[in-house]
């Protein structure tokens, strides 16, 4: 079965330090050695700044992620194609794996449309308005203030909007997700878990949930234990609560999963890189049938993607 993963950090993993080996590195839970052991289709990549960097230099280390991702992850692996298109998914080969490049954070482009438009023209196909704190677009969802998109945000939107990109309310506070609803074309949740069965700030609240499916999107549950039981420590049967959970408020098509694999050290018992993907499959089919485990695993995310392209 095909997989497609909403998430993942291992770009951050690698401006840190760029002498990883991507291909087969042990010290990222991502590389092409367990994608190509896991299944996975299509790879979400994800840009993200660290609130450590100054601002002044935010957007140069943005680029700076980008040419990794095109040097150490496209240009040196031939079975990696860059997507930007739904198209260019139904076109894989056999062996080829879709690579997509998205903004975790709309940090690094401060209050200028210009870098928003010039990381889009780089082939970001997918936004996140922010991390967790505050920035120009909107609250983050552990700022305490919980404001939503402010005027500027609601021209990042706009943006989104015409150019057919994802916007991401995964990390959004909970007006700026209501905000996003009103106002997005291409709403989703990259790497999101249920309020309801660990309440922690990221996560989202049923009646998210319920938007989210009432507008047919789609979200991706993220395997970081302290979104899946509020705790350092998880289990796959966690990952299972979660997806039934978003099945009984009717979204059995309506969701999927986005890892976090290097945005987290803690991980999930027996699930812990990309190659364990495999024993997640296994675990899914002793209570799903074959066509809902490959919906949950690739076609809810593959079929929404690039909805304009």
């Amino acid at each position: 079965m095909h997989i497609f993963d909403a998430h993942c950090d291992v770009l951050y993993k690698l401006i840190n330090d760029p002498a990883i080996d991507f291909k087969k590195a042990n010290s990222i839970h991502v590389n092409l050695e367990g994608m190509k052991q896991a299944g996975i289709k299509v790879q979400c990549f994800a840009i993200f700044v660290s609130p450590s960097v100054h601002p002044d230099v935010a957007f140069n280390a943005a680029l700076y992620m980008a040419d990794l991702f095109f040097e150490k992850i496209i240009k040196n692996n031939k079975e990696l194609k860059f997507i930007t298109t739904q198209q260019q998914i139904m076109q894989l080969k056999e062996n080829e794996i879709g690579a997509i490049l998205t903004l975790e954070g709309c940090d690094s482009i401060g209050k200028d449309l210009l870098k928003l438009k010039t990381l889009l023209r780089l082939g970001v196909t997918a936004v996140g308005l922010t991390w967790n704190d505050a920035n120009y677009v909107s609250d983050g969802a552990m700022e305490e203030r919980g404001a939503g998109l402010t005027k500027f945000g609601k021209e990042v939107v706009n943006i989104l909007n015409s150019s057919g990109i994802w916007c991401d309310v995964s990390h959004l506070s909970e007006r700026g997700f209501w905000d996003v609803m009103e106002l997005a074309d291409y709403p989703f949740a990259s790497h999101s878990n249920c309020y309801s069965l660990c309440p922690h700030p990221r996560n989202l609240r049923d009646e998210q949930i319920s938007a989210l499916i009432d507008r047919d999107s789609v979200m991706g549950l993220t395997f970081v234990p302290h979104f899946l039981s509020g705790r350092e420590e998880a289990s796959i049967s966690d990952i299972l609560r979660h997806l039934d959970h978003v099945c009984s408020l009717g979204g059995e098509k309506n969701v999927g999963f986005g890892s976090d694999f290097d945005g987290t050290d803690k991980t999930v018992a027996g699930l812990s890189s990309v190659k364990d993907y495999e024993t997640l499959k296994n675990e899914l089919l002793k209570y799903y049938t074959d066509i809902q485990v490959a919906d949950f695993l690739y076609k809810n995310m593959s079929r929404r993607y690039g909805v304009t392209g």
